[in-house]
């Protein structure tokens, strides 16, 4: 890892004790991994998700237990070993242990032909099958005759776990950090989301916090998918913003990827706080999706959660692939990170949301909002009073008021705490 500002020693702790686990969306490696965050976070939870779940359209596979897994030549010399890079085996490939010739043993070999130098990552959880993955100067290197080939793995009626960390504020009303846990000896695209998270975490438990706070450490989508399946009810009626924490470990770029609705407070805070910390980022598109704002932002489920990221996964050219190691990612790119998104904390706290309470436009008059006598325009007063009532959907907090009716944010602030004594408006 590349020097810069200093990270605590536990964040740095927790990236080199867990850079060789063998994660996957199931198994020890998953487990490792989460111990070494209750080592900095006691608090932690893990939840175990029973192997035949059935969440929705999925189920929860069987855990995939691996000892290890290697290719043999004739002359017994090991031309692929586990032991020296977990990505060498496709996860959750089945048990094999078998002699065969070059030609058969190719079809389950992974490669980039124009990457030669670099081992891919490959998967294969839903599929019965098996496979390993090379570099492509390798693989063209070998020689045709028998080889040995080994998988020590097995599929048992297990369970996925999950990490949560909870953070009661002076509300019910949450803000959610959630990141994965289940790439293999991968930086920027794994370690670097579960370091940042366990870094605000740290934050956060020493702050007064108004909001609470979630965060999470799932397997990628499988455990998303299980957690709001688990806990609908509450995040649609707590959840106040959301990010998913992935790739902020590199220098080379910000990067913004929105909710799927696009307008949400969580997007809104983003932009602003990477706006006012004079960032040089892009913008992405839904369209360009890929991890687990694909389950918080989908059509039933709608939750207001968006990501800003460093290189945005896909972008760099070591994604998915043993060159996004510990030398790709800085102490300063995810001290940078880190950063960004106490600002981000900083935005909410120091802010509040309005939400109305009444269907429709209230009945202003009744209780001397307005004037009784119609067909005139309405007071600077009166057209504040319903301006913010009809903007007070959720998706916007004082600053983004005070900008839209061009008034301070004391006059929004002091407006909406009449209106809320009112019982027109309530605070998020």
């Amino acid at each position: 890892m590349t020097k810069g500002q200093t990270l605590e020693p536990q964040i740095m702790a927790f990236i080199n004790n867990s850079w060789a686990f063998v994660r996957s969306i199931t198994g020890k490696g998953v487990r490792d991994t989460l111990h070494e965050i209750k080592k900095v976070i006691p608090e932690l939870e893990i939840i175990e998700a029973p192997s035949g779940s059935r969440i929705w359209d999925w189920t929860v596979p069987k855990e995939w237990e691996f000892n290890f897994a290697y290719i043999e030549n004739d002359k017994g010399i090991r031309v692929i070993d586990s032991e020296i890079n977990n990505l060498h085996v496709v996860s959750y490939s089945s048990p094999i242990n078998k002699i065969m010739d070059l030609k058969d043993l190719d079809t389950h070999l992974f490669s980039i032909p124009d990457k030669p130098s670099v081992i891919p990552y490959r998967t294969t959880y839903y599929e019965n099958n098996w496979g390993f993955c090379i570099q492509d100067s390798l693989r063209k290197s070998l020689e045709p005759g028998n080889y040995k080939v080994v998988i020590d793995s097995k599929f048992i009626k297990g369970s996925m776990s999950i990490g949560e960390i909870f953070i009661p504020g002076k509300v019910e009303t949450e803000i959610m950090f959630t990141t994965y846990i289940c790439h293999p000896m991968m930086a920027n695209n794994e370690l670097s989301g579960p370091a940042v998270a366990l870094a605000l975490a740290s934050y956060l438990r020493g702050q007064d916090n108004y909001y609470s706070y979630r965060i999470l450490f799932v397997p990628e989508t499988i455990g998303s998918i299980y957690f709001i399946n688990k806990n609908f009810k509450n995040l649609k009626r707590n959840l106040l913003a959301g990010y998913v924490l992935t790739c902020l470990g590199d220098d080379l770029s910000w990067s913004y990827l929105p909710s799927r609705v696009g307008n949400t407070i969580s997007d809104k805070v983003a932009k602003r706080v990477l706006q006012r910390l004079a960032l040089n980022y892009k913008e992405f598109s839904f369209m360009e999706r890929g991890s687990d704002e694909r389950q918080y932002c989908s059509p039933k489920i709608d939750l207001p959660v968006c990501s800003v990221m460093r290189s945005k996964y896909g972008t760099y050219e070591q994604y998915h692939t043993s060159a996004d190691n510990l030398e790709f990612i800085s102490e300063k790119g995810l001290s940078d990170s880190i950063n960004f998104y106490k600002e981000v904390i900083s935005e909410f706290e120091g802010n509040r949301v309005p939400v109305m309470e009444i269907h429709c436009e209230p009945f202003f008059s009744k209780r001397k909002m307005r004037n009784t006598l119609g067909g005139g325009n309405l007071s600077n007063v009166e057209k504040l009073i319903s301006d913010i009532s009809a903007f007070s959907d959720g998706s916007n907090d004082f600053y983004e008021m005070s900008k839209m009716f061009r008034v301070k944010i004391d006059l929004i602030a002091s407006t909406v705490d009449f209106l809320t004594e009112n019982k027109i408006l309530s605070i998020r």
